[in-house]
């Protein structure tokens, strides 16, 4: 939007003929409010247009991309640091996952269950600390890239990335809840929020969209890692890296869609037998695996997947559009 004051106190204000019988009828003073309101409001808005039309040329919302522009910019590079630990993160909730296929007892196969591991090393709070802040980054610098998307009018590109800030921004807040200390449960929260939704027939009807919206999105995965699209996303080496980039992409994006499409199930569950018990994050998802016929395997076979996505998500961070 650009701000212009000018136009809008004269659009505020009375024209020449107006003016001339301001006084006349029982409209005058409503044109003469109309015209102190126009001069007021150009007041108003001088400093502020001022502020942000930095070169003078009238035009603010041009000011203002550029400056998210500039922003984006300056982001990118602790951005693709943060892609890459998303990576990291994937590679550690992919051995939680074998672990667990293994046999293992308590903790979590999930994003909580990762950061915990990492919590627990030597000087692992201060590698959550400078993780929260390269993950930070990486939101806002999808925020920002989703409103010039936006603004662009590529409506479709614009929600997907600001989609991910809000993903990224809540993935930063239990990164930081457990670099100070703290602790999360994802399951328990889910089931606490799924059961206060489906206290109602329209958050029943909500859970189980949002189910739906899950599986799609798993089923976008499986798709693109079958179809090859993430070549898209990324210049692929030369050599045997090729081969194996192309593997990991294949392999971990069919297995985390795998794991999104049980997500996006269990919700869909919950809210068709009115029980938000049977509502569940990733580690629910992935235990629900563990106790299909063979599923010790299934999940062993998931957990390495999930390793491959995040080897695949490091590599992109280095040559690849985040």
């Amino acid at each position: 939007m650009v701000l212009r004051a000018g136009p809008l106190g004269r659009a505020l204000s009375p024209g020449p003929q107006l003016a001339e019988h301001a006084g006349r009828g029982p409209g005058g003073a409503l044109h003469r409010r109309l015209g102190r309101l126009g001069r007021h409001l150009q007041r108003w808005l001088h400093p502020l247009r001022s502020r942000l039309d930095r070169d003078g040329d009238g035009e603010v919302s041009d000011d203002v991309e550029d400056g998210a522009r500039a922003a984006r910019e300056h982001l990118e590079p602790l951005a693709r640091v943060g892609y890459a630990l998303s990576g990291v993160l994937h590679v550690l909730i992919g051995g939680l996952a074998v672990r667990l296929a293994l046999g293992a007892r308590g903790g979590t196969a999930d994003q909580g269950g990762a950061l915990a591991a990492v919590a627990g090393t030597p000087g692992g709070s201060v590698l959550l600390w400078a993780a929260s802040a390269a993950l930070a980054a990486l939101a806002l610098w999808h925020l920002v890239d989703g409103a010039l998307e936006l603004r662009w009018r590529q409506r479709s590109a614009g929600v997907k990335d600001l989609a991910k800030g809000v993903v990224y921004s809540a993935v930063v807040v239990t990164a930081a809840t457990y670099a100070a200390g703290g602790r999360t449960d994802t399951e328990e929260t889910s089931d606490d929020v799924t059961e206060q939704l489906m206290e109602q027939l329209l958050g029943t009807l909500a859970v189980a969209a949002a189910g739906l919206v899950v599986v799609g999105v798993g089923l976008y995965h499986v798709a693109k890692g079958v179809r090859r699209r993430f070549r898209e996303d990324l210049t692929l080496p030369d050599g045997p890296a090729r081969l194996g980039v192309d593997v990991a992409g294949v392999v971990g994006y069919a297995a985390k869609g795998l794991a999104l499409c049980v997500v996006g199930g269990l919700f869909v569950v919950a809210a068709a037998t009115n029980d938000p018990r049977e509502a569940g994050g990733l580690d629910a998802a992935l235990r629900a695996l563990l106790e299909l016929p063979a599923g010790p395997v299934l999940l062993g076979c998931v957990g390495a997947g999930f390793a491959a996505y995040g080897a695949y998500a490091v590599v992109r961070a280095r040559l690849g559009h985040l």
